[in-house]
């Protein structure tokens, strides 16, 4: 691989597995093993079996409940302490055969940009839960579960497209990270209100 190639991979691997890390290691397995993409040697295992059986329950276990506003919340805030490290993960074993500090540097960039995406969607997503109405939340999560796919087949194929809206993604967010945040909070203290009147009655 050359250098942008590399780069584009770790930072794709990382943006896709911090909106869904299930979907990436599913797909990325069914594609080599059905012999239409080629993965690095490092990343083979996931074309085993046992890999794609469990990626794949997983992946339909995430796909359903990303679904069902509260428990798509409740999926995100648990999968903190998955996305963000699967996707240092995978980064860095997708360069890892070219060199141990190129592997270190990948997995350092794909975790930053999987933790990136992960706060963007969950915080995203835990606003759009304050809607009463299902249809926003399904739309949002149909456009993920697309989303993730398409930007790391671009990221595969076409890494200068990729990493320039990767650019994009990196302004978009770093504007809308506290923006969230204040309207989670907000979101928050609200819940806690309600419940403290509703504590008194």
């Amino acid at each position: 691989m050359d250098a942008l190639t590399l780069i584009a991979t770790a930072a794709g691997l990382g943006w896709a597995s911090g909106m869904r890390v299930y979907a990436v290691l599913f797909f990325l397995g069914v594609l080599h093993h059905a012999g239409i993409y080629e993965l690095p040697a490092t990343l083979h295992v996931l074309a085993h079996p046992a890999a794609m059986a469990v990626s794949g329950i997983l992946f339909a276990l995430e796909f359903f409940a990303d679904k069902i506003p509260g428990v798509d919340t409740l999926w995100d805030a648990v999968h903190t302490f998955i996305r963000i490290p699967g996707g240092a993960l995978l980064a860095a074993a997708a360069v890892a055969g070219a060199d141990p500090g190129l592997a270190l540097a990948a997995g350092l960039l794909g975790g930053t940009i999987a933790a990136a995406t992960h706060l963007t969607k969950a915080g995203s997503r835990a606003l759009i839960n304050a809607s009463p109405e299902p249809l926003s939340n399904w739309t949002a999560s149909l456009g993920e579960d697309a989303l993730s796919l398409l930007g790391l087949y671009a990221a595969f194929k076409y890494p200068l497209l990729f990493l320039a809206l990767l650019a994009l993604f990196v302004v978009l967010a770093i504007w809308l990270l506290p923006r969230i945040w204040r309207g989670v909070k907000r979101l928050f203290a609200k819940l806690r209100r309600l419940g403290v009147a509703a504590g008194e009655r």
